[in-house]
């Protein structure tokens, strides 16, 4: 029973994941490729078949193959992750936050950003 819950919760967090990254495609100020790789990620644990789609799609596959052989990340997706973390940090700085929330926030922001900068373009 645990086994399969588990299952059911990877599969609900793949279509999630998508879900968010298909609209990244339409929206400029949100970013695909995160969201496209976690869902890879889950899908692989909850739905092979889900799993396999994912990596033949047209838009999709094409960003997983790449992590997967290079664990390489485009430099427009670079920036824009970037670009939106400096910009949601600023509006909680804009809005008067609380100092921890801004201080938490910032170094798991910056800490991403170097993780994501230090990742090979091509």
């Amino acid at each position: 029973m645990r086994a399969r819950s588990g299952k059911i919760g990877f599969r609900i967090l793949a279509y999630m994941f998508v879900g968010i990254a298909a609209a990244g495609v339409v929206l400029p100020l949100l970013p695909t490729t995160p969201f496209v790789l976690l869902a890879a990620f889950f899908a692989s644990k909850g739905s092979p078949a889900f799993a396999s789609w994912l990596d033949g799609h047209p838009s999709f596959g094409p960003i997983i193959r790449d992590w997967r052989r290079n664990r390489v990340i485009p430099p427009k997706a670079k920036a824009l992750a970037c670009g939106m973390m400096t910009l949601s940090w600023g509006i909680l700085f804009v809005l008067g936050t609380a100092g921890m929330v801004l201080a938490v926030s910032g170094v798991f922001m910056v800490g991403v950003a170097s993780y994501l900068l230090t990742r090979p373009s091509y």
